[in-house]
Order: C-alpha cells, then sequence, then structure tokens
C-alpha cells in the first residue's frame, strides 16, 4: 500500500495519549460499513472512544441511506463510538460538532477552506469532499452514538450523476494527504470539540462558530429535503443548532433534513 495511506497503531497511540481514543483503533482492510460495524459492537458492550477505520467500504453508506463511494485507498473512512452522559435531545449538537472538528482538522493539513452544509456535508466550492452520518441507540438509560466520517482523499474521478458533484483532498492540494495525519489530527479536534457537550457556556457558541466557517446557514436561497421540503432563504442557526429558512409562508425552523441551493 502506498506508504502516505499506512497506519502505525504505535504511533497513533502516542499521538492519542490522554484522549479516550487511546488504544481504541480497530483497522480493517474492507468491511461493509464502518457505522453498521460500530453500531453492531455498540450493541456487544464495545467501550467509550473505540474507533473502526477501513481501507475500504463495500457498502458505505451516507444520510437518508445514500451510498458512499469508498473504494480501497482512496479515502478516511471512520467511525467513532461515544457514550456520552447526554439527554437524547443533545444527539442533534453531534453533526455539528464534528464539522467543525473535521473544518479544523482539514483546514490544519492542507491549508483548504472547507465550507459546511448544514447539518452534515464537507464542501470545497460547490463540489463535496466529505460527510457526516451520526446513528444512536440507547441501552439501558444510557446513549451509544456513532459518529461516521468520509472523507475522500486520493479520487481524481467519480460516479456520474451524485447530488453534488465532489472532489477531493489530493485533487484540490495537488499532493498526497497521509491518511494517519488526518486521522490523527481529527480524532484530537473531534476529542475536543466534544467537551462542549458536558459544558452549556460552549455548547451555546456552537451555532455562531458554524456562522462562521458555512456559507450556508445565512443568506442563502436553499432547497430543503426531507420531512419539511420547502424552498427559501437562510436566517441563521436557532439556539439548538437547527436552521431557520424563510419562506413565503414565514420562518420554519428545519430540525432535520438536508439542504440544496435552489435556483
Amino acid at each position: 500500500m502506498d506508504q502516505t495511506l499506512q497506519l502505525d497503531p504505535a504511533e497513533i497511540d502516542a499521538a492519542l495519549a490522554g484522549t479516550p481514543f487511546q488504544g481504541g483503533l480497530h483497522h480493517f482492510a474492507t468491511i461493509d460499513s464502518t457505522n453498521t460495524h460500530a453500531l453492531e459492537q455498540a450493541k456487544s458492550g464495545a467501550p467509550h472512544g473505540s474507533y473502526f477505520v477501513a481501507d475500504e467500504q463495500t457498502a458505505g453508506r451516507g444520510r437518508s441511506d445514500h451510498q458512499w463511494h469508498s473504494n480501497s485507498g482512496e479515502g478516511l473512512y471512520l467511525s467513532v463510538l461515544i457514550r456520552p452522559q447526554i439527554s437524547v435531545a443533545d444527539l442533534t449538537w453531534l453533526p455539528l460538532l464534528t464539522g467543525i472538528a473535521a473544518y479544523r482538522a482539514i483546514l490544519d493539513i492542507t491549508s483548504l477552506d472547507i465550507d459546511l452544509r448544514w447539518p452534515n456535508d464537507l464542501l470545497i466550492g460547490q463540489n463535496k469532499v466529505g460527510g457526516i452520518l451520526v446513528e444512536a441507540l440507547s441501552q439501558s438509560n444510557t446513549i451509544a452514538a456513532v459518529i461516521g466520517i468520509g472523507i475522500n482523499l486520493r479520487q481524481q474521478a467519480f460516479p456520474p450523476n451524485l447530488a453534488t458533484p465532489a472532489t477531493s483532498l489530493d485533487r484540490e492540494t495537488g499532493h498526497k494527504t497521509r491518511r494517519q495525519q488526518l486521522l490523527v489530527t481529527l480524532l484530537l479536534e473531534l476529542n475536543e470539540q466534544l467537551r462542549a457537550l458536558n459544558d452549556p457556556a460552549a455548547l451555546a457558541a456552537v451555532p455562531d462558530k458554524i456562522s462562521r466557517i458555512s456559507t450556508w446557514v445565512q443568506g442563502k436561497r436553499v432547497e430543503v429535503h426531507g420531512p419539511q421540503p420547502c424552498t427559501g432563504i437562510t436566517e441563521g442557526l436557532d439556539t439548538r443548532g437547527f436552521l431557520r429558512v424563510r419562506t413565503e409562508k414565514g420562518v420554519i425552523t428545519i430540525t432535520t433534513g438536508g439542504i440544496r441551493a435552489a435556483e
């Protein structure tokens, strides 16, 4: 395998010392879906901080069961298992906190300016470079959440007819991104951002953080897809991180679903 894609567990553990992720790596050459596997492991009692990385996914998933293009050696395919001490209602913060972490990690490694399309798409310009899929289950009055993150690294071409045109970090930078470096940086950033779940002041600051790194949440004409379909102009995030969209019928607060640019 290309050396820039190789993972060294000892080096990774040393870099993650002092975090819940130290010693938590599970690496697969190929797997159906890291998220599916992580959920199964959560049901079996896998500990907080376990994370699962695959070189290839044969059935990678995005939101709404969309397929995630996961060819061997072309991306970072990662699922992180956490057991946060939070209410079910606070699970909605996870995609946003993960988006901030991914933004900062990619910026740090590549200097590329990432745009966040609420709530879980990572874009460079108009092209999608990554996505976030958070899934959760409740066990004996506790919560287990799986944070799935897919980031395109090597791809130079993509399947036709994607809902959003795609790109990769290598395509944008012109050189190879070290997968291990991105993985470690992302986990360190994620650990930092997840602290907000138990810090009301930090959590209250999340909507403003998102607004400063996303062109989508203020003044963007969008189509909303999902259980609250509508078209309108985005008017920022509310105090819970939900998207406000001004439509012909007034302002609607979008609690779930996805958005696309409207004509």
